[in-house]
């Protein structure tokens, strides 16, 4: 297959070829979706609750606002980002593991942004909702190049879940040491971080990525929130200290929150070359400029609270696929995630005898 290349510079515009369904897919999503569940019913089991399968620990829910910027260029004036306006967000820090695991088993974190009050078309997923969805992790590459890599990944988790937590504390500092080792020499890996080898950092210092592609009107791009205000921005690579401290990373958000506003900004990658920027291979970093679309600001606030929890925690889901038609996630893992996101929240508003809603307003009380 020839890879279509734009004009230097100019983006690609999106064509239905350019996704192409993996041998078995059905089956590598069943598999996915059993590997959920079973993660989260052994939580569930285990602490009378049910949580998400993947990113079950918040360690801050954020209100704050979305600020779509004037003067956009007309290609990246798409969709959410079609007109200069401002929106309320809810934004959700978490870390990966399906398993509510001490601070010290360090892996990635996640920021889930949800954006509410958003006009247009949508897909037949959030008919009805006024919010678009956007699911980030703190690395521009996604572990596995395909759902069916992902899955055997996401099996071995399935597996540990709940199993020798102490060994899986000892394992996650000689991953950091190792992960450390390798950035020494200008290496990362995606793979030992999601095994435990992520850097002790503060997560409102990082910046996140949708790792995946989505639609961008007629485009295709990724999108990536970056910390803008000098306070926030002075938390870049900052260590927290975690020893003897289950929910340290929750107490450094919601120590920083209680004092200090936070300002990031909003960019955008857009698709210029698909042999260089793939849809379908989400482990392979897109090499074009980012460009600011939005600022989203939040004020001093309480950044975690039991009531929060209840509201965004387990009121809540955080996917991908609520969106405008003109952000529609694209590629095998964004199809993964249609059916897998689905049964995750229906199990835990099942077993937590609590229906899931997407808000229509900004929360006013925790």
């Amino acid at each position: 297959m020839e890879f279509p290349t734009s004009h230097p510079q100019q983006p690609l515009p999106y064509d239905p070829s350019y996704e192409v369904r993996e041998e078995d897919e059905a089956a590598t999503i069943a598999g996915i979706e059993e590997s959920m569940r079973d993660i989260a019913a052994t939580v569930d089991k285990d602490t009378g609750h049910a949580h998400r399968g993947v990113h079950a620990k918040s360690h801050g829910l954020l209100r704050g606002q979305l600020r779509v910027l004037p003067g956009l260029p007309p290609e990246y004036a798409q969709g959410l980002f079609a007109a200069a306006g401002e929106y309320p967000v809810i934004m959700r820090l978490s870390t990966t593991p399906g398993d509510l695991l001490d601070d010290k088993v360090s892996t990635p974190r996640g920021m889930a942004i949800k954006v509410i009050g958003v006009p247009g078309e949508r897909l037949p997923d959030g008919a009805g909702d006024v919010t678009q969805d956007f699911v980030m992790v703190n690395g521009p590459a996604f572990l596995a190049p395909s759902a069916k890599q992902f899955l055997g990944s996401l099996k071995l988790l399935a597996a540990t879940t709940d199993k020798a937590p102490g060994l899986k504390k000892a394992l996650s500092a000689a991953l950091r040491g190792t992960e450390k080792a390798l950035e020494a020499v200008g290496v990362e890996s995606a793979r030992l971080k999601s095994m435990g080898g992520q850097a002790e950092t503060h997560p409102l210092g990082e910046t996140y990525f949708t790792q995946t592609p989505l639609l961008y009107g007629p485009y295709m791009a990724k999108l990536s929130l970056a910390p803008v205000s000098p306070e926030l921005a002075a938390l870049k690579d900052e260590k927290v200290e975690l020893e003897h401290k289950p929910n340290g990373l929750r107490g450094a958000v919601v120590e920083f929150m209680a004092r200090r506003a936070a300002e990031w900004e909003l960019r955008v990658q857009l698709c210029t070359d698909l042999a260089a920027m793939p849809v379908e291979d989400s482990t392979v970093e897109w090499k074009a400029p980012w460009v600011a679309v939005a600022r989203i600001t939040a004020p001093p606030q309480e950044a975690w609270t039991h009531g929060w929890s209840v509201q965004i925690d387990d009121g809540m889901q955080f996917n991908p696929w609520h969106c405008l038609a003109a952000h529609r996630p694209l590629g095998s893992i964004n199809r993964v995630r249609r059916a897998v996101y689905a049964a995750s929240a229906r199990f835990r508003a099942e077993r937590n005898g609590a229906p899931l809603a997407e808000p229509r307003a900004q929360l006013s009380t925790g």
